[in-house]
């Protein structure tokens, strides 16, 4: 069409490559074939066409929020001889008039992050992982930390839930960790902490975020309740973690770890592999990050408890046995998320694993006991059968073969009788310190069908007589020693020299 401007027909066809017949039909229509077709028709008749304007369509203009599924439910009450099978025909065009004449939405401004401007706390729940420690599945969330400029990431197992002190231990490892902190901290509203807590309470934790925030010289922000993209820098990189932890799982062939610490340097070790890669982009942001004080701060709750003449204590629906000599003392309890510091004033008394209080719909009236045997066993040695009726009883046994041991005894021996060979394992198993030794001897002997003997196991695990070595000692003539004191004319003493 260009050469057909100063060209004939014949002319500009071959300079452009073309046929005269192909040249001809395009002076009469320039368009594409594409252009020229005309387009397809209904090839069966519209099955929403009786009451799309006349029903759906008020519908929407009404309620701009109602979902497609919900107006076919509708429309189906209305008009039973409609098909299901029009949802997706009704869902395409509902999403097509919302395009054209629904309301305004929302959009998400995307930010730039200056190096050491922003740090950013979650909690991500971590179960789907599927780990499982010391051969139980292992309930637990990530508290994820992560800077917003170079991606550098601190990750830590919280066995609770999103508490205070899992934020605020967390926050702190990850900042030493660091070597310095960032001008703003961001958090999600600390919507677990919050939720259901009395205004007072709230507010009290209110003060105590924004203290833990000041002692590092950062200043506190909070996303709104409910838009989880604007925490965007972190909210997505909890997928990013969960699926490397996922591959690294994999890789590994297991996801049986021996103990909770394992775990623990499982996680580190994947998040260090990931900082790793962003070595020159955390370098960058170090040189703008802030000095650490010269301390950390508070990263727990605090409680009174007294310690009763059960032995223990209670505190927040859990009950805890302590050495018995603590009955009667007030003990002020440091809270952390895995665990329980117990002081009697200034002194470390006892530290204790922390327990979780039962949830559901009858947990107000259920009492979780977290037991360590060898608090109690010194008094049940004197009284065998309060174990019989005992209400932390399923709690006192430290392995399940100790559990599985009792039953066989209560089947097969007089209660008085089990409750004392119970008991007296039980202090076997302290006094000796061959807990695990003498579980597996108990496994091996239900599993020959025999009862455990006390005396027997207490000769077997008894300590080995130590031979007392011959010593041969030869005592010198008492005359010696008068040999030692020599007097001389002139009143002098003087030592003389022992014989050989």
């Amino acid at each position: 069409m260009h050469h057909r401007r100063t060209q004939t027909r014949q002319i500009a066809a071959a300079r452009a490559g073309i046929s005269a017949s192909t040249g001809a039909r395009l002076d009469a229509d320039p368009r594409l074939p594409s252009q020229a077709r005309a387009p397809r028709g209904r090839r069966r008749p519209d099955p929403l066409l009786a009451v799309w304007e006349a029903e759906i369509m008020p519908m929407l203009q009404a309620t701009p929020g109602l979902r497609p599924v919900a107006v076919l439910e509708e429309m189906l009450r209305r008009h039973p001889e409609l098909s299901p099978g029009v949802r997706r025909t009704l869902e395409r065009r509902v999403r097509h008039w919302q395009a054209l004449h629904g309301p305004e939405r929302e959009v998400i401004f995307r930010q730039t992050h200056p190096p050491g401007a922003q740090g950013l706390s979650d909690f991500t729940d971590a179960g789907g992982l599927g780990v499982r420690v010391a051969g139980e599945v292992l309930a637990h969330r990530l508290y994820h930390f992560r800077l917003a400029f170079s991606g550098w990431a601190h990750a830590e197992v919280v066995l609770g839930g999103e508490s205070f002190a899992a934020l605020a231990s967390g926050l702190q490892n990850a900042l030493w960790a660091l070597g310095g902190a960032p001008a703003e901290h961001r958090s999600d509203s600390l919507s677990a902490a919050f939720r259901n807590l009395e205004r007072d309470t709230a507010a009290d934790l209110t003060r105590r975020y924004e203290a833990l925030c000041a002692h590092y010289g950062m200043q506190p922000s909070r996303n709104n309740p409910g838009l989880a993209h604007e925490n965007g820098a972190i909210e997505a990189p909890h997928g990013h973690l969960k699926a490397a932890l996922e591959q690294a799982l994999l890789l590994r062939g297991s996801r049986d770890f021996a103990d909770l610490a394992a775990y623990r340097r499982f996680v580190d070790e994947i998040v260090g592999q990931a900082n790793a890669r962003r070595r020159k982009a955390v370098e960058a942001e170090r040189a703008a990050l802030r000095p650490l004080p010269p301390r950390r701060t508070t990263d727990h709750d605090e409680a009174l408890v007294t310690v009763t003449r059960s032995g223990g204590f209670l505190l927040r629906k859990v009950f805890y046995t302590v050495p018995s000599r603590l009955i009667g003392h007030r003990l002020r309890v440091h809270l952390h998320d895995d665990r329980l510091e117990c002081f009697l004033g200034g002194t470390l008394v006892v530290t204790l694993p922390r327990g979780r209080p039962y949830q559901g719909r009858h947990a107000p009236n259920r009492i979780l006991h977290v037991v360590d045997y060898r608090h109690v066993i010194h008094a049940l040695r004197r009284k065998p059968a309060a174990l019989l009726n005992l209400v932390y009883r399923d709690q006192l046994f430290p392995r399940d073969a100790y559990r599985q041991t009792w039953e066989a005894l209560v089947a097969a021996l007089p209660p008085r009788t089990a409750c004392r060979t119970m008991v007296g394992l039980l202090a076997l198993a302290h006094e000796r310190a061959c807990e695990a030794d003498l579980a597996a001897e108990l496994e091996r002997r239900l599993a020959a069908g025999d009862l455990p003997d006390l005396v027997a196991l207490q000769r077997h695990f008894a300590p080995a007589d130590a031979a007392i070595p011959a010593v041969s000692v030869t005592l010198p003539a008492l005359a010696t020693y008068d040999a030692l004191l020599r007097v001389d004319p002139a009143g002098d003493e003087d030592c003389a020299e022992l014989p050989a």
